[in-house]
């Protein structure tokens, strides 16, 4: 059973990323609520089976307590039903946490989970490029996007996935592998550069100069490689993409300097006044359009706010909790591993300011990663170091391969 559950973890992982392309409407909802649903219900009897649940670590007492908060606003709410629907969608998202820390056992297992999540990416880089090929999509518009997705957490799942690219080109042992995780980093790129997503190009610039500092440990041909392809990636990504798109990605400059910012700046100051009038506790999970007087359509656009008025400066607290011991978790970590997650994180930590991240699975997914790896790098430091090699060459990788089994 515990093989079964572990096989559907790996599903669930895989389809996060693209959840929003497939919904099958209530009461089913999109493809990674299915499979989260499965997972829980072989996760059970397995746990039940084994007699004992993995102890838990920092991090999942922190998520655990930042639920059951949340949970608690329930008595205090401005709308009971919203809080309701975010207290359901929380224990979705945060379970992943819990899951995989229960499920995964080795650095293999590591490794598994990320290249779920990067073939996740993959499959909505490839279902914006549909978009992009649509004759009617080319003709109307300048922001393409994978059916059923928003452009700019788009442009965030995509940028997550380069740095666990790049981390697994090293890991991998045969060629195709290789060439699966070197290959997302150009096709990745071009589908956000479709979305026009600005924060997420910047967003982009630095999880791919990370990526460039990750390839250099070990793998300086590589880099050298695609130091030289670039000029002829730039000029084909140049052509491809409209020059709409463009136009809308050179605003950044304009924007950051002066401009609304899409009209956050008018959404971040409706929501710190409502924080001002419930700033202890806040106004409850869910509320935050409530609360700051918005369309039902319109969300808060940065995290911290949105945490702060849905669960006061408490809410806020345990947040920073989480991520501080994310951190912390990164510090304990290993090479290239250290490298990624801490990668990962830096996008994660950028994209925040300008979306609002808490609600979706990526997030939870990344952090337990992070607490993941961090707890095999302290009971298995050999087995971390051999499945995430620098460098690995052909005499080693027998070898490796031994010590992470």
């Amino acid at each position: 059973m515990r093989r079964i559950a572990w096989l559907l973890l790996l599903l669930f992982a895989f389809a996060i990323p693209w959840e929003y392309s497939l919904d099958l409407g209530e009461p089913l909802g999109n493809i990674a609520r299915i499979a989260g649903v499965l997972v829980l219900l072989a996760a059970i009897p397995a746990v039940l089976q084994n007699k004992q649940l993995r102890a838990p670590g920092p991090m999942q007492w922190a998520v655990l307590a930042f639920y059951l908060y949340f949970c608690c606003t329930y008595f205090w709410t401005i709308d009971q039903q919203a809080t309701l629907d975010r207290i359901r969608s929380l224990f979705q998202e945060l379970m992943t946490v819990w899951l995989i820390w229960e499920f995964a056992d080795n650095p293999n297992d590591l490794r598994d989970l990320l290249r779920a999540t990067v073939a996740g990416c993959w499959v909505l880089a490839l279902l914006t490029l549909v978009s992009f090929a649509s004759a009617e999509a080319i003709a109307n518009q300048i922001r393409f996007v994978a059916e059923g997705q928003d452009p700019n957490d788009v442009a965030r799942f995509l940028n997550l996935g380069f740095p666990m690219a790049a981390l697994l080109y090293g890991a991998e042992k045969s060629w195709p592998g290789r060439v699966l995780a070197l290959g997302y980093l150009p096709i990745g790129l071009f589908a956000v550069l479709l979305t026009a997503s600005r924060g997420g190009a910047l967003a982009a610039a630095v999880a791919l100069l990370g990526c460039g500092i990750l390839l250099a440990r070990g793998h300086a041909r590589v880099l050298l490689a695609t130091v030289f392809a670039l000029p002829a990636l730039a000029i084909a990504m140049w052509m491809a993409v409209p020059a709409g798109t463009f136009e809308r990605l050179s605003t950044i400059t304009e924007q950051l300097q002066g401009g609304d910012l899409n009209d956050r700046v008018n959404i971040w100051t409706l929501g710190w006044h409502a924080f001002t009038r419930a700033p202890i506790f806040g106004t409850g999970a869910g509320t935050f359009v409530a609360a700051s007087g918005l369309a039902p359509i319109d969300t808060a656009h940065n995290t911290a706010l949105s945490i702060l008025v849905n669960g006061g400066l408490c809410g806020l607290f345990l947040a920073v909790a989480i991520l501080v011991l994310a951190v912390r978790a990164i510090a304990q970590t290993k090479g290239p591993l250290r490298l990624a997650m801490g990668i990962a994180l830096s996008v994660w930590a950028l994209t925040s300011l300008v979306a609002t991240v808490e609600e979706n699975r990526t997030t939870w997914l990344l952090f337990a990663l992070i607490a993941l790896s961090a707890r095999l790098s302290v009971e298995r430091p050999e087995a971390i170091t051999a499945c995430f090699p620098s460098a690995v060459g052909p005499s080693e990788s027998k070898a490796s391969e031994q010590l992470v089994a």
